[in-house]
This record gives C-alpha cells, structure tokens and sequence, in this order.
C-alpha cells in the first residue's frame, strides 16, 4: 500500500517552487555508494582510470545522481518514501567529482501537475552550472 502526502498541498498551483536544495557529493560519498552498490568501477574513484577512460575525471555514479535528487523530494515530502508514485530521469551530462572539495548538486522543484490523487514534481539538478539529469519527475501519492 503507497502512503500519501500529509503535507498540506492545497495552495500549490503548477509552477510553483517547492525545492530548492543542494548535496555535496565527495570522493567519500562515491566510496561508501560504490560498496552498497556493489559497483567498483574505477572510474568512480581513481583518477588515473578515468583520465584512461577518456574522461574529463573521477565520476559520480549516475544511480547516485539520481537517488540524491529523489531522496531531496522525499525529504521536503516528510521524508516518506512511500508516497514516491513514480520517477523518471535521463542521465544527460556526468558529474565529475574533484578530489578534495568534491562537487554540489543543486536541486530545484517545481511543480509540474497537480491532480486530485497525485503531485508531479519536475527536477532540475545541475552541477557545475550544467543540467546533469533531464526530464527528472516525481510523482507523489496525495488524498
């Protein structure tokens, strides 16, 4: 059974700013999601991998990406996962994750339907100035 929105939604109206966020993402977070993952490539964590791979150089998981962003919704949800309907994203651009000072995800919400039984929200999430998923939407179960 999906649970549904507690948070008053009344007043939101398609177009509205909901989100307005950000996530730092480290070398630290891409070590730690890589054993959970179970995905160890090196590109995810060394340098020298990925500058052989061609890349511009270490990456962010995409999957971390993308779960980081969801997970920005489900908080301004009141941290809720169940009233997570549905949720669609294209992996536009890579995040590269410098050593050291890592990388900031910024993540905006606005919504993009409002229906009786259910909230869309459209993502933007950039990093470095550049959109990094594109026709990110959550949609999230309501009463």
């Amino acid at each position: 059974m999906t649970a549904v929105l507690d948070t008053d939604l009344d007043g939101l109206s398609k177009g509205d700013i909901v989100l307005d966020t950000s996530v730092r993402v480290t070398r630290e977070s891409l070590v730690r999601y890589a054993g959970a993952a179970i995905d160890f490539n090196p590109i995810h964590f060394s340098d020298r991998a990925a500058a052989d791979a061609g890349l511009p150089g270490v990456l962010a998981h995409g999957m971390l990406t993308a779960a980081l962003a969801l997970q920005a919704v489900v908080d301004w949800a009141g941290g809720d996962s169940t009233v997570v309907r549905a949720y669609e994203t294209r992996f536009t651009r890579p995040v590269v994750v410098p050593d050291g000072t890592g990388v900031e995800l910024f993540v905006t919400g606005k919504v993009g339907l409002v229906a009786d039984d259910a909230l869309r929200v459209d993502l933007t999430v950039k990093a470095d100035g550049a959109t990094v998923l594109g026709k990110t939407q959550v949609t999230l179960a309501r009463s």
